[in-house]
């Protein structure tokens, strides 16, 4: 048998982690958290350790995983189009998110460029949350995906996984924002692929679970005077 999967990350943060919790709930595989202070993760998590190979990044994990869980198809044209549609919703709907909050310096507390940070924030809200929707709209209208409320294919992939992750940290995040953007009626087959994903049989029962990490200090933050409240 492979041996056990082990997910090295910060202890009571979802973050980027997540992503890769979510690939192994919906896989039906376990993992043990080695993120505390008995094991230092190297350089930056999210790690993934699976006997002697040691993997980083978020997007190199979900491919490993994926294509080990059927959740990717076969090398080839599709699995680099998932890749990429992985890399986009990371890039504009993770990163950027963290970037409304520490726009000017990562290792300096968020009070400390609150001005900055409503100025980025009004960017991301007005401009670049909705031209991210709106790509992932329109994939999800386009031949490629197939029937269904998945991206790709006609089934359910990892990146489905990773866009509900997105717009949940969203959700919290930015909640009137999102919720405007929800009730215009624009993007409803990407909040239908959310619905879709969060009524998964394994992905409810691990949501409704203690193993569901809270929102708190990481990528996703809720700061009102960042959501035009």
């Amino acid at each position: 048998m492979s041996p056990s999967y082990e997910l090295i990350y910060w202890p009571g943060l979802p973050g980027r982690g997540e992503f890769v919790r979510l690939v192994l709930e919906e896989a039906g595989v376990d993992a043990d958290n080695l993120g505390d202070a008995s094991n230092p993760p190297p350089l930056a998590p999210p790690i993934l350790r699976h006997g002697d190979l040691l993997i980083s990044q978020t997007p190199n994990i979900l491919l490993y995983l994926a294509s080990r869980h059927n959740l990717a198809p076969a090398q080839g044209a599709g699995f680099f189009h998932l890749n990429g549609l992985a890399l986009t919703a990371l890039d504009g709907l993770s990163n950027e998110v963290h970037e409304t909050h520490h726009p000017v310096s990562v290792s300096d507390y968020y009070e400390n460029q609150k001005e900055e940070s409503k100025r980025r924030a009004a960017d991301y809200t007005k401009n670049r949350l909705p031209k991210f929707l709106g790509y992932f709209e329109k994939v999800l209208r386009g031949e490629k995906s197939g029937d269904g409320p998945w991206l790709y294919g006609g089934a359910l992939t990892y990146v489905d996984l990773v866009l509900f992750q997105n717009i949940d940290g969203l959700k919290y995040a930015f909640p009137n924002t999102v919720g405007k953007l929800e009730a215009s009626g624009e993007y409803d087959n990407v909040f239908k692929l959310y619905q879709a994903v969060k009524d998964r049989p394994r992905i409810k029962e691990y949501l409704a679970s203690e193993r569901r990490q809270k929102y708190s200090n990481g990528i996703y933050r809720h700061y009102p005077e960042l959501d035009g409240e």
